[in-house]
């Protein structure tokens, strides 16, 4: 919904979208910072004047900044205390919160005219009721969704089928692959970096899956917890421990990789975590994988393709070609510059979409 009060939780979402910080954006448009400081805070109202000034630098058009729906903080997850990966820059988280709520207020406007119905259950599992056997919450969601024994070919297909939005997302080359959202009136999202391998891809969406289904309410070890139920659902115990027969090598790795679908490092941990290798093997292997310069960067031949999710390109080719919307409409109705639209959206500008 729009209105006529302009929307100060709407212009840190702009500021923090475009990376610029309250005293850069000060520079940009000859505001005062403390002008803007107090705009932000809510005590002060910005003039016509001014309201144009911050359209011309922070290029959203004006409409943008007078929406009435709320924003929303980024969740435990992402803080440091529940994280264990390297510290992200403050800067950069900012730029991710940005990202993701223009994103919900994208979401919302699109839902409000689609019938969205899930074909499989997304159950809550409590982690304490199954005396932390993740390996056993896991198993018991396969089962719940008829997953076939072995790999899962394409888990996107799964999480969708099971009504979780999966949007890709430009959050740089940081160490937050995925982010996992349950806000009123939208279905469970994940916003995921695209700018990541297709394997680890996977295995994101496995581990945010894990706090969609054990995590409604944030716990202290939940990072832990859904890692493992990442590595347990797309590797189940009694499926992999067949590809693990005989002796763990690199190259057996390397040929379980496009099998799996998982790096070549995760299923070392994943047969680390079994018992499957002493600590001097395990050692062994990780040095080979400095060695031959592959941890970060496993070899090309065996990059595994990124899986491509469809709900949110339907929901827009619903928009284009049943409802009868033109881009530039849509545009104005998501309060973004058009060809800023087909850039979050891979939307082919200047031309309708085509069912498929």
């Amino acid at each position: 919904m729009d209105s006529n009060t302009f929307n100060k939780n709407l212009l840190i979402i702009a500021r923090q979208a475009r990376k610029m910080s309250q005293a850069g954006l000060a520079r940009a448009t000859g505001l005062t910072q403390g002008f803007l400081s107090k705009v932000e805070n809510g005590l002060t109202e910005p003039s016509e004047d001014a309201v144009q000034l911050l359209v011309d630098v922070l290029n959203f058009p004006k409409s943008f900044f007078y929406q009435s729906e709320r924003t929303y903080g980024l969740p435990v997850s992402v803080h440091p205390m529940y994280r264990k990966k390297a510290a992200v820059g403050q800067h950069a988280i900012e730029n991710i919160h940005a990202q993701i709520n223009v994103r919900i207020l994208h979401l919302k406007k699109l839902f409000k005219a689609i019938e969205f119905e899930s074909k499989l259950p997304l159950p809550e599992f409590d982690v304490d009721e199954y005396g932390s056997d993740i390996e056993a919450i896991s198993s018991l969601l396969r089962r719940t969704w008829l997953i076939p024994d072995g790999p899962i070919d394409n888990l996107t297909h799964y999480l969708e089928q099971a009504g979780i939005i999966i949007v890709n997302c430009d959050f740089g080359d940081i160490s937050i692959d995925g982010i996992s959202f349950q806000v009123p009136d939208l279905p469970p999202t994940i916003f995921l970096n695209q700018n990541q391998p297709g394997d680890r891809m996977r295995l994101t969406l496995g581990h945010e899956l894990g706090h969609l289904v054990m995590h409604r309410i944030p716990v202290p070890d939940m990072e832990r917890q859904a890692y493992d139920f990442a590595a347990a659902f797309l590797m189940p115990y009694k499926d992999i421990m067949k590809s693990f027969r005989g002796k763990i090598t690199l190259s057996r790795l390397a040929a379980l990789k496009p099998v799996w679908k998982i790096s070549m490092q995760a299923l070392l941990m994943r047969a680390k975590s079994l018992g499957l290798l002493t600590y001097n093997q395990n050692r062994y292997l990780w040095m080979q994988i400095n060695k031959h310069n592959i941890r970060f960067r496993e070899p090309a031949e065996l990059d595994i393709p990124k899986e491509k999710p469809s709900i949110v390109s339907d929901i827009f080719n619903v928009h284009l070609n049943e409802l009868g919307y033109n881009l530039a409409e849509l545009s104005k109705i998501l309060h973004i510059d058009e060809s800023e639209l087909c850039r979050m959206y891979q939307l082919p500008q200047g031309s309708r979409l085509r069912i498929v």
